[in-house]
């Protein structure tokens, strides 16, 4: 079956920028967005270059590497434009992201419209958006990238604001370096965000499609899949990189299926001892992580 062909935002990312325009005379509007700021799909051959670009050469492989992942993913960022006059706007940031989807071949495109003078209003109220909208992990790593490459947020500012840890913003930032294969697993909940983290251990994206394909395969969880990096890392050339987990005499044939499905739910090892007197163990480090697992099962 040939994979679905995605042009715009995920559901989730597309709640964060997605709004309508205010009554007339209101400043800020009661969820936060600066007046006029809207979210919408633009046809691209209404968009103009902005003329004040700074950015003149654009490296044509990464142009190209960026068109292959709008085509499979989709343009998980926005671009920013201007209204100029009815139906015609200006773009303000994103031209490498404009480019690469007109290489795509893409018609339109998502874009965020808002009068120039209003970036700090916008870049705040999204601040603020992200904390309520349920983004998926690749989503949210755009849209961390976004508010970085875009709205000049630090990634101090932006720990603040959304109360999480600068290594949490930074390592959710690197899920955009997977391979576009492995990026649709996440993007579709087939992998976790626990998963995805242990993949970018590997030294390249084969190795990383690989695994990712063996843990969709076998319901590998979190752990195991660091332990698999792991030995991929020690391993010497020639040598396979990936270890089988091997089967237990006299294991119970449902326990394997139980514990792939509980690892996965709860991103952590889980071992299931099926007999005359059951046993369920769930690790856990730390009392954040056991307080998130509670939290789960609640």
């Amino acid at each position: 079956m040939a994979a679905q062909k995605h042009t715009g935002l995920g559901r989730g990312l597309g709640e964060l920028f997605q709004q309508t325009t205010p009554a007339e005379g209101d400043e800020v509007r009661n969820d936060g967005m600066p007046e006029g700021s809207q979210f919408k799909e633009l046809p691209i051959e209404t968009i103009t270059a902005n003329p004040q670009q700074p950015r003149s050469v654009f490296d044509p492989d990464q142009l190209s590497e960026l068109s292959e992942s709008i085509t499979e993913v989709g343009l998980l960022q926005p671009i920013v434009v201007r209204p100029l006059s009815p139906g015609r706007y200006e773009l303000v940031m994103g031209e490498r992201r404009l480019r690469a989807s007109k290489l795509a071949g893409l018609t339109s495109i998502p874009a965020i419209i808002r009068p120039t003078e209003q970036e700090d209003l916008l870049r705040d109220a999204l601040l603020e958006n992200i904390q309520r909208v349920q983004l998926n992990p690749l989503e949210e790593a755009a849209a961390y990238q976004q508010l970085l490459s875009d709205f000049g947020c630090t990634q101090e500012e932006l720990a603040t604001r959304i109360k999480k840890s600068r290594p949490q913003i930074s390592n959710t930032i690197r899920l955009l370096k997977l391979p576009t294969s492995v990026q649709k697993r996440v993007a579709s909940g087939v992998l976790s965000a626990g998963h995805a983290r242990a993949l970018l251990g590997l030294p390249d994206p084969e190795s990383m499609e690989k695994l990712a394909a063996k843990i969709v395969a076998e319901g590998m969880s979190v752990r195991a899949t660091e332990e698999a990096v792991t030995l991929a890392e020690s391993a010497l050339p020639g040598e396979p990189s990936i270890a089988k987990k091997p089967k237990v005499a006299g294991e119970h044939p449902r326990a394997a299926t139980i514990e792939a499905a509980l690892s996965e739910r709860y991103e952590t090892r889980v071992q299931i001892k099926i007999g005359t007197r059951g046993k369920i163990i769930i690790e856990f480090a730390g009392e954040d992580d056991l307080d998130r697992i509670l939290e789960l099962m609640a």
